[in-house]
């Protein structure tokens, strides 16, 4: 007998009077136990109506425990017997009236039944009334919006990339709709701007409420999913593309060896270029026989590159480099681009997987003159060679590998199925960056 206070955790019943033990043994739990899985199956706690299958067991002490329960005569070993749910609630209640054979099964197996589907057909009425209320709300939106209110081909689109999920994860998803779409009515009209602060303020009163979280990206899921803004842009460039301010002094691109028109600097110092510094100053020109700028996506180049000139301050092959420490936004792409028309050399990489080539890409295209630094099929196994199998970091199933610059690499990479860092080939990089100012002839592409 279990002793509980009130209602039960595992039949949610008052069981504390009920004297379980003349309908359980040793040999009769069996019988209990596969009616709990019946239970879960169903999401039904009491089982006292419809039928259940169950399997008799190869132990004739057990099969014959059952047949009180069952009537009839003894099943074979390994026979299907269907009960009747309706029937067995009867015959336990001649031992106690307020018994269900959910009750018991719940108490042999000592949880409660069906919490699994009934959470999920609880989790799924919450979705739909989430759905819902995205629906209703997204009807306020004022007819000067950037999106089109077709709030059901976008909720498809939520719960397809995982974000329906996040709202009704969030701790109140009501006001996280009702907030996202708010935020969406007050975004600037076509050729204006906002600051994000001001908007979040404005929405929210946080200034801070579209800093990080659920609700900015919320927001930028919907509007990708609405096609106002493509898909896949960092938040800074898909705010941007919104007409909403970021900021201009976090984030930017990481320099060494190269800074702007009159800016003095220790021959070994990192500095960060913030938007502000990217869009307001102009870059010097290339000495006369010409200057190549290397453009990185990880800050490890850099550091080792400092580290280098550190170690020779006195060596007369300066470094340029500048890091775009993951994806290059707009505006430090157009800042590159400006080192081009000034004359410099420009060459570009990053690390081989799938964002890593997108940022090539997207530098390739912005820069036109730039050309790519090791970044062909050849250096793709170079930076692999060495590596196991178990040591290698596979590529994402069905992973985009987009290389115009060099068909073979994307080629490579789809059959190698791995990923491959700058830092595997952090020998031959520096060795690029101190052999020639210029650069060009021994960069390669493949």
């Amino acid at each position: 007998m279990i002793e509980n206070v009130g209602v039960c955790e595992w039949c949610a019943s008052d069981c504390a009077n009920v004297d379980f033990s003349p309908l359980r043994s040793a040999q009769l739990d069996w019988f209990w136990r596969q009616l709990a899985a019946a239970g879960d199956r169903r999401g039904d706690r009491q089982l006292t109506s419809g039928t259940a299958t169950i399997t008799a067991p190869a132990s004739p002490a057990e099969r014959a425990a059952a047949l009180g329960l069952l009537g009839g005569r003894v099943p074979r070993s390994g026979q299907s017997v269907r009960v009747d749910l309706a029937d067995l609630t009867e015959r336990i209640r001649s031992h106690d009236p307020v018994v269900t054979p959910g009750m018991i099964a719940a108490h042999v197996v000592e949880r409660s039944l069906g919490e699994r589907v009934r959470q999920t057909a609880q989790r799924r009425n919450s979705l739909e009334q989430l759905r819902l209320r995205f629906t209703a709300v997204f009807q306020t939106l004022p007819e000067t919006s950037p999106v089109e209110p077709d709030a059901d081909q976008i909720w498809a689109v939520l719960q397809r990339t995982g974000w329906t999920a996040r709202m009704l994860a969030a701790s109140d998803p009501a006001n996280l709709v009702r907030q996202a779409v708010d935020v969406i009515a007050r975004l600037p009209a076509e050729g204006s701007r906002l600051d994000r602060r001001l908007l979040a303020e404005s929405v929210t009163r946080n200034p801070h409420a579209l800093d990080a979280g659920t609700l900015p990206g919320l927001v930028l899921a919907v509007m990708a999913a609405a096609g106002t803004i493509p898909t896949g842009l960092a938040p800074r460039a898909a705010w941007t593309a919104l007409g909403v301010d970021y900021d201009d002094l976090t984030g930017g691109l990481l320099a060494f060896g190269i800074q702007p028109l009159g800016w003095v600097l220790p021959a070994d110092a990192v500095v960060t270029l913030p938007p502000r510094e990217l869009v307001n100053r102009s870059w010097p020109h290339p000495p006369p026989d010409g200057g190549c700028v290397f453009v990185t996506e990880n800050p490890s180049i850099v550091g080792a590159a400092a580290d280098l000139v550190a170690a020779s301050p006195q060596s007369s092959k300066p470094i340029r480099l500048l890091c775009t420490v993951g994806t290059p936004s707009a505006s430090e792409i157009d800042a590159i681009g400006r080192l081009a028309a000034q004359g410099w050399q420009i060459a570009v990489r990053a690390d081989f997987d799938p964002a890593g080539l997108r940022h090539v890409a997207s530098l390739l295209r912005g820069v036109p003159t730039a050309r790519p630094w090791r970044m062909g099929a050849r250096d793709y196994l170079d930076c692999l060679a060495g590596l196991s199998n178990a040591d290698r970091v596979r590529l994402p199933e069905q992973a985009v590998l987009e290389t115009p610059w060099d068909a073979e690499l994307g080629r490579v990479m789809g059959e190698q199925k791995a990923v491959a860092y700058e830092e595997g080939l952090i020998e031959a990089l520096l060795a690029d960056l101190t052999a020639d100012r210029n650069g060009p002839k021994r960069l390669r592409a493949s």
